[in-house]
């Protein structure tokens, strides 16, 4: 242990004298990480505030022939445009961007309205358009409201009491408190406190073997009389410890970012106290062993450091994998999932986002079986150093 630990000294002094990769390295988890959080919440934030005060602009065909209608949608700061469009350029207009919703009236509107018969309108929009799906929410909404005050009113002029349409009372009852209606916005922060941490090590981890190899000091180096696997462990340990100082650097600059972002404007708030930052760094620690030992054995299998630095940069893809997933098919957290690597941080950190106790139980997963596979993989970082094709 003597060794390694002298091998671990050694390379936290000479990967603090290059201060320009370890400044670089603080920068981008200290600087651009909650910068770019605080941008994402920002607009996510004013897009939430302004999106029900806004306007949304609605093209109609033959306005004339359903006033009370468009009355009823300007109500609702829905800005009515006449156009003139038949159902071809009308289907090009919406396809092609030009307009976003268009509303066509037919000519037997009216007719079927006073015959009490369901009177067709047509609705010209764009599924694939993500932006506008929230302004067709609205008109839907509007139109489905006028549907249902003029069948209550048909009802009513029949003598039948419209209640008679109202089966069912649901009344919605929200749980979610305002801590825990945050994760709606910070879902995705786990991601950029692990990238954060993979970035501050990554040089070190690179330049133990790569970089050692390509200034020709690796040779000498393995020379030392102390067992190759030693030296190697020492390295990982180094890279361990800029990771680590990363992680921390990040969930305090992150904690701080956040303060300034006005989630209470939405009603939510954000659990980010001491505490919290604690808990959040001790459940993403235990990725970095394994991390760093997967970025030294990629680079001890790469002839360069620049093409170290383009396999490694796929590993740095390979924690966002099972985020994926888990959002995809709207997993929850069990004992087999906690045993998954980054997952399981993910699940650990939305709960402490939430305000929530994590189970004792699934903390102890998480960190077992991340450091156990951390080990394992230290240990075969170890053995590749015995191989004498890692002289290049």
């Amino acid at each position: 242990m003597r060794f390694v630990l002298t091998v671990l000294r050694k390379e936290l002094r000479e990967n603090l004298r290059d201060r320009r990769s370890f400044l670089s390295a603080l920068i981008t988890s200290a600087v651009l990480m909650p910068v770019v959080v605080v941008l994402v919440v920002n607009l996510t934030v004013h897009r939430g505030q302004t999106q029900d005060n806004q306007t949304v602009t609605l093209a109609v065909v033959h306005g004339e022939r359903a006033p009370n209608l468009l009355a009823n949608l300007r109500q609702y700061r829905i800005d009515v445009v006449p156009v003139d469009l038949d159902d071809r350029t009308a289907r090009a207009a919406v396809r092609h961007q030009l307009r976003r919703i268009v509303l066509a009236i037919p000519d037997n509107y009216a007719s079927q309205l006073a015959l009490g018969q369901p009177a067709p309108v047509l609705l010209y929009t764009d599924s694939s358009d993500a932006a506008g799906a929230s302004d067709v929410g609205r008109v839907r909404a509007v139109l489905a409201r006028q549907a249902s005050e003029i069948a209550r009113l048909r009802l009513m002029v029949r003598g039948v009491d419209p209640m008679v349409l109202s089966a069912l009372a649901v009344q919605d009852v929200d749980v979610a408190t305002p801590t825990s209606r945050s994760v709606l916005i910070l879902g995705a922060f786990t991601v950029f406190i692990v990238m954060a941490m993979l970035m501050g090590g990554l040089h070190v981890a690179l330049d133990a073997t790569a970089g050692e190899r390509e200034r020709g000091s690796l040779e000498p180096l393995l020379t030392v009389p102390v067992r190759r696997e030693q030296l190697i462990y020492g390295k990982i340990l180094a890279a361990c410890a800029f990771m680590l100082l990363s992680l921390t650097v990040s969930a305090c600059a992150l904690a701080l970012a956040l303060r300034y972002v006005g989630l209470e404007r939405l009603g939510m708030n954000q659990n980010m106290n001491a505490g919290t930052i604690v808990e959040l760094i001790a459940s993403c620690a235990p990725l970095a062993p394994l991390a760093a030992a997967l970025m030294t054995i990629v680079a001890a299998f790469t002839r360069s450091y620049r093409e170290a630095q383009t396999y490694v940069g796929l590993i740095l893809l390979v924690p966002t994998f099972p985020l994926i997933f888990a959002s995809t098919l709207g997993l929850r957290p069990n004992a087999w999932l906690m045993m998954v690597p980054s997952l399981s941080q993910q699940f650990m950190v939305t709960g402490l986002l939430r305000a929530e106790p994590v189970s004792a139980l699934y903390a102890a997963l998480s960190v077992s079986v991340s450091l156990a596979l951390g080990v394992i993989a230290a240990y075969a970082a170890g053995r590749l150093y015995h191989r004498e094709r890692l002289l290049g």
